[in-house]
């Protein structure tokens, strides 16, 4: 496990969710190459989506952009070995 060696960048989720993130994604770097960044992805939206609720998207790699809405409470942007990872819940906007 490898959740001491993350560094967070961004993020509003609570402490304890925070740890899980880290620790779905060491684990998913042990069942995962680390160049199956769909894979890695999977596994980590699979287990929150099981954790929290339906609705979880991730996003793994070294170079990637991106524009979202998140429920409050639900963001995490981290880096862990030589890849980011971007966890969020989806939020839809009002009409």
């Amino acid at each position: 496990m490898l959740e001491g060696k993350a560094l967070v960048e961004d993020t509003d989720m609570p402490a304890k969710m925070q740890i899980q993130a880290m620790a779905s994604a060491s684990q998913a770097l042990d069942l995962y190459d680390v160049v199956d960044c769909k894979s890695i992805a999977g596994h980590i939206k699979k287990e929150f989506d099981l954790r929290y609720g339906n609705g979880w998207q991730c996003v793994v790699g070294s170079n990637f952009g991106c524009f979202f809405t998140h429920t409050t409470g639900t963001f995490i942007y981290f880096t862990l070995e030589t890849l980011n990872f971007l966890i969020f819940k989806g939020s839809s906007s009002p009409p």
